[in-house]
């Protein structure tokens, strides 16, 4: 319901750029700040544990990112696929990028990467029939046990 409530962003707001500016990792669900890249818990997502990796550097495309920063990004979805299969151990995953606002992306302005744990059998009637999800554990929940198999666990 917070999605289906949630009213659009203003122009000029992009929660993409805020979530790196604070200080509380907890309440944004920051799992970990890399040199270009940071990673997140998805406020939306399809199912539990569905990560975002975002360059700090708000582009819109793969293209616009410097060779540095796409090894970044690349190295941050390969830390969340890591953090994830320890701390929920998976049967596989969806990794993949919407570019432009026809492929479903949210925000195209500021590209992001999604990292989606997927299981045996995680579909079912409620997507199809229901057009909701049911997810098993809060995202403060999760954001708590995926933060103790981060790297860089010991911060905000």
């Amino acid at each position: 319901m917070d999605y289906v409530e949630a009213p659009g962003y203003p122009p000029g707001v992009n929660p993409f750029r805020e979530i790196p500016e604070s200080t509380n990792d907890r309440e944004n669900h920051l799992l970990h700040r890399g040199r270009h890249t940071y990673l997140v818990l998805n406020r939306y997502p399809y199912n539990a544990g569905h990560l975002l990796a975002v360059p700090y550097r708000e582009v819109g495309d793969l293209s616009d990112l410097n060779a540095e920063e796409r090894a970044d990004l690349m190295e941050t979805v390969i830390l969340a696929k890591e953090i994830l299969t320890r701390a929920i151990r998976p049967d596989g995953f969806n990794i993949g990028f919407n570019l432009g606002r026809a492929s479903g992306a949210g925000l195209p302005e500021h590209l992001h990467g999604h990292i989606v744990p997927r299981w045996k059998g995680d579909t079912n009637f409620m997507p199809v029939l229901g057009e909701t999800r049911v997810l098993p554990a809060s995202l403060n929940a999760m954001w708590q046990r995926l933060r103790k198999h981060c790297p860089d666990s010991s911060g905000r």
